[in-house]
């Protein structure tokens, strides 16, 4: 097992591509380097469904976990670890700054690295985004890449 963890929150956006590309360029000097790609697909616990949703709920999770996985976790996947890097991607659902914080705490990561925003930018610039949740309340270090 690799003496260094990196997690980095990727979306499927550019500033995402960008927080990888650095995260492989550290993993590199570093050597010793593990990077865990998180894609988290925010959902609420707490969101009003009817009857009929919450019978096709599960069914419809377990749908966007794996098309997450499919369109963007297993492509970066697959390209970091042609240029050499040693990578596990991870899909979840939940709130994402929470997901990355517990993430990064569990693998005893190094830094957290995102974007800085997403592809929910307008909701983000309105509301305070994942980014910003992170750099406020975060026991591990957070590299924000423009």
């Amino acid at each position: 097992m690799s003496d260094t963890t990196l997690i980095v929150g990727l979306d499927g956006s550019d500033a995402g591509a960008r927080a990888l590309d650095f995260a492989k360029s550290r993993a590199k000097l570093i050597g010793d380097c593990r990077i865990v790609l998180v894609y988290v697909i925010e959902w609420s616990p707490f969101s009003f469904q009817t009857a009929e949703e919450n019978e096709k709920r599960h069914a419809r999770r377990e749908e966007e976990l794996n098309l997450a996985r499919e369109r963007v976790l297993d492509p970066a996947v697959k390209a970091a670890t042609a240029e050499g890097c040693s990578v596990e991607g991870i899909v979840k659902h939940g709130d994402v700054a929470d997901i990355l914080e517990n993430l990064a705490n569990k693998h005893k990561a190094a830094q957290i690295i995102v974007g800085r925003m997403g592809e929910r930018n307008m909701k983000e610039r309105l509301f305070g985004g994942v980014t910003g949740r992170l750099v406020a309340a975060s026991t591990v270090p957070i590299t924000v890449i423009p």
